[in-house]
C-alpha cells in the first residue's frame, strides 16, 4: 500500500467513514420501520402506504438535486430501501 498516493489514501479513508456512517444510519432506519410494520400490523393497516411513498421519494429527488447527487440514482436508492421495508412489513403482518 505504500505505492499509493497519500491524497488517494486519504480520499479512500473518508469513504471508508462515510460507508460505515450509512451502513448505522440504515440500520437505525430500519430500527424505527420496524416499530413502524409493528405498529401497523396491530391496527390492521397495509404495509404499504403508496402516497406516504410518493411524498418520500419527490422530497428525496429534491433533496438530491439540491445537494448535487442525480435525482435518479436517489429515488432507485429510495425504492429499494422502500421494497424491503414492506417485505418486512409484510412478514410482521403474517406474525
Amino acid at each position: 500500500m505504500s505505492d499509493v498516493p497519500p491524497e488517494l489514501a486519504r480520499l479512500r479513508s473518508s469513504i471508508d467513514n462515510i460507508d460505515a456512517a450509512l451502513v448505522h444510519l440504515l440500520a437505525e432506519r430500519f430500527k424505527c420501520t420496524q416499530q413502524v410494520g409493528e405498529l401497523k400490523a396491530t391496527a390492521g393497516m397495509p404495509p404499504a402506504d403508496p402516497a406516504r411513498e410518493e411524498r418520500q421519494i419527490t422530497r428525496l429527488r429534491g433533496l438530491a438535486d439540491e445537494s448535487g447527487l442525480d435525482p435518479e440514482f436517489a429515488e432507485k436508492f429510495i425504492n429499494f430501501v422502500i421494497a424491503e421495508v414492506i417485505h418486512h412489513h409484510v412478514s410482521i403482518a403474517k406474525g
